[in-house]
């Protein structure tokens, strides 16, 4: 393909125009100003996924979350990895799409990827990870079992500190196409929102509101009915309110096993 070729697609928004590697990741071909993801093939990604992943996740604007808006699972999970819609892609070890069963019933929300999510590339890995896994299991389910597990956002917040951080409303707006498009493929029969971050950005809601006026009272998101909660990083620091997040969650259950 001829530069000038390149350069018109470019123009027109369809870049970057993507090839392979021998060693399997992808590069761009060579048009000045255009971001190369390093994230290498995974075992069993097709190879048309990544390539049209790679335009996408690049792109800005009402035509990338349309685009979002009719990827399957393959093309979704590879676009995440491979984003640069935002500033957190500068500083990620792994984007973090989610993990759990492609056709759950339950989909847990929470805010963010932290400093074990980013380093092992799956959501809930730390302490909070393991609390939620008991929360989990006292529902009667088990992590990848009729759950889900996804973030508001795909890559890790970091503050100027190195400390975790809630995302900035840019940093959702530019991800949150992704979890809407999980909402869709997943169809669950509940979503729990874990934390106010999780809360607000799902509702659309302005960020000073506080927590405590949110739980108590089911919602509804693109159908699906929502309950929010603490997030298991707050329980660990005020175990006192556990047991607020387990009517929350009996509530949820109650919800789940009405539809």
């Amino acid at each position: 393909m001829k530069h000038t070729r390149l350069t018109r697609l470019h123009q027109m928004g369809l870049g970057p125009v993507w090839t392979l590697r021998a060693d399997g990741r992808a590069q761009a071909a060579d048009v000045p100003h255009m971001a190369v993801p390093e994230a290498p093939l995974r075992p069993g990604e097709p190879i048309v996924a990544r390539l049209v992943a790679a335009v996408v996740a690049s792109a800005s604007g009402a035509s990338a979350a349309d685009a979002i808006a009719v990827m399957d699972w393959d093309v979704l999970e590879a676009s995440i990895r491979s984003c640069t819609r935002c500033g957190l892609c500068e500083g990620r070890r792994h984007a973090v799409p989610g993990v759990g069963d492609r056709g759950a019933r339950w989909l847990f929300v929470g805010e963010g990827p932290g400093r074990n999510e980013d380093q092992q590339g799956e959501p809930f890995v730390g302490p909070a990870g393991k609390l939620l896994d008991n929360m989990m299991r006292a529902l009667g389910l088990a992590r990848g079992e009729n759950t889900y597990i996804a973030n508001i956002v795909k890559c890790r917040p970091v503050g100027a500190d190195g400390r975790d951080r809630p995302p900035s409303a840019d940093e959702v707006a530019a991800c949150l196409p992704y979890l809407q498009r999980q909402i869709a493929l997943i169809g669950p029969d509940v979503i729990v929102a874990l934390g106010k971050t999780a809360a607000v950005s799902l509702l659309g809601l302005a960020d000073d509101v506080a927590l405590a006026s949110l739980r108590g009272k089911p919602r509804v998101y693109a159908g699906v009915p929502l309950v929010i909660t603490y997030h298991p990083a707050y329980l660990l620091r005020k175990p006192v309110d556990k047991a607020k997040t387990w009517r929350d969650l009996c509530v949820a259950k109650s919800l789940a096993d009405a539809r």
